[in-house]
């Protein structure tokens, strides 16, 4: 049980991260500091970390993946549509 729920907290904060960032660019429409380099990387690793956790089978692991991987994607496509 502790176990799981410092995987929720350290979940929950890591992918919380990305939203100030994602609310920002959807208000501003100003991606020019972004590195698209750097988020491709993330969104690779992020893919990586969700094949992880479902050949783990540890929701944990998949759930905050995929909602890190969703902010990171509307990230890129906000880097594309605004340059």
């Amino acid at each position: 049980m502790p176990t799981e729920i410092v995987g929720l907290v350290g979940g929950t904060l890591t992918t919380l991260a990305f939203l100030p960032q994602v609310i920002k660019i959807l208000q501003t429409k100003n991606t020019h500091s972004i590195s698209l380099t750097m988020y491709l990387i993330y969104i690779v690793g992020v893919a990586c970390w969700l094949v992880y956790g479902i050949l783990q089978q540890d929701n944990i692991i998949v759930g905050f993946n995929i909602g890190s991987f969703v902010l990171a994607l509307v990230v890129i496509g906000c880097k594309l549509k605004y340059k």
